[in-house]
């Protein structure tokens, strides 16, 4: 389970996996080259070189495939980590109960992806529009089966640039892989390849904004700029990724539709053979999943939590999704094969992640909300050959 497994971080997270791709490929060479000399002693260098003795020789490695687990923002608003307190009998804030249902995705997955859009530090907490998350969210974050997390938002410096340190003080002690905000600039410059199913993953991680604040370093938050990701994703490959997808947390607030900003540096990064695939967050309902240039890119996921709801925004701002892709490596590279999700809905007053397939065959919460969540998701996600929802049909 995804939980369970060492984490990898050539970047942020303290207890993180190493990545270790190109010293396995060194030794592979050297047994290669080990074989040979063996075989020539034994039976002569041209019948070792006929059997193709060595690395390169027989045939291509057979493909490895992995499933990455993606989710939206938690958006931690005041009656959230209120009802988390009740939750932990006003001693200490659980969140746990909120995605007690939707773990199994995350852990079943070989790689779990989360978005943190909010600071998190031990001032008192604070929700729109300054947030200040209290850090029990970590661990819980943790004990949910996520692996990793992007960071970079246009909340990540509502506490400053003590904010940003203290979320990623917290993340790590979490054991949580994280990237996109920094505490220095030395880890900013390193970036977060994780060890999935033994290929190196790359996480990057960009907002398109920061509500007008001004950055306290250059290196404080990844601002998304097409130059600097590419830069980045270059950077990632020759340090041993062998698979990069970049976090953008962009677009505009309750538009289904992908923004211009969003669209024209989707088929940017796609053009690029360093980016592998592109998943988003940012407008608070669930946007499209595409094919661009050949490559995956869902535009956002939606809220996973948070307390939106018809009182101030669409409904569709308590749905959401986890974007299931599932990834083959071989030898004609690395590339999403199948882009499934699993439509989400907020269940209210508890803020219950719901899987809307799970709990109308539970007959948990309310069928006919469940049933039009699902149906507002699956109208804008989309639905074919390669996108196709979990389940692909209701109850």
């Amino acid at each position: 389970m995804a939980a369970d497994r060492a984490r990898a971080a050539s970047g942020h997270g303290g207890s993180s996996k190493v990545h270790r791709r190109r010293r396995l490929l060194a030794a592979l060479a050297l047994a290669g080259v080990l074989a040979l000399v063996v075989g020539a002693i034994a039976g002569g260098s041209d019948d070792a070189a006929e059997t193709g003795g060595g690395a390169g020789g027989g045939e291509p490695a057979d493909p490895v495939r992995f499933t990455v687990a993606a989710s939206g923002d938690f958006l931690i608003h005041s009656p959230v980590f209120e009802r988390a307190l009740a939750n932990g009998d006003g001693k200490r804030y659980e969140f746990g109960p909120m995605f007690e249902q939707v773990r199994p995705y995350i852990e079943d997955a070989d790689l779990g992806v989360c978005h943190v859009e909010t600071p998190m530090t031990d001032a008192d907490p604070l929700g729109y529009p300054v947030f200040n998350t209290p850090p029990d969210l970590a661990r819980d974050i943790a004990q949910g089966g996520w692996d990793v997390c992007s960071t970079a938002s246009n909340h990540s410096l509502d506490q400053g640039q003590e904010g940003i340190a203290e979320t990623a003080k917290v993340l790590d002690q979490a054991g949580l892989g994280h990237t996109g905000s920094y505490a220095s600039k030395a880890d900013s410059e390193k970036p977060l390849i994780v060890d999935v199913q033994g290929v190196g993953v790359a996480l990057l991680s960009y907002t398109e904004m920061t509500n007008g604040v001004p950055l306290p370093e250059p290196w404080s938050v990844n601002v998304g700029k097409a130059p600097e990701i590419l830069a980045d994703a270059r950077e990632a490959r020759e340090q041993g990724a062998e698979v990069v997808i970049v976090n953008l947390h962009a677009g505009d607030e309750f538009v289904a539709e992908p923004s211009e900003y969003q669209t024209e540096l989707a088929r940017t990064l796609t053009k690029s053979d360093d980016v592998t695939a592109v998943i988003g967050q940012h407008v608070h309902i669930v946007q499209p999943i595409e094919e661009v240039n050949g490559k995956t890119v869902v535009y956002g996921e939606g809220n996973l939590v948070s307390n939106q709801d018809v009182a101030c925004c669409p409904e569709a701002s308590q749905d959401g999704m986890i974007a299931m892709l599932d990834f083959v490596v071989d030898d004609k590279g690395a590339r999403v094969e199948e882009a499934r999700y699993v439509p989400v809905y907020v269940q209210r007053p508890e803020y219950t992640v719901l899987p809307v397939g799970d709990a109308l065959e539970s007959g948990e919460g309310d069928e006919a909300a469940l049933r039009a969540s699902y149906e507002r998701t699956v109208d804008v996600v989309g639905k074919g050959p390669q996108v196709e929802p979990d389940p692909a049909r209701l109850p």
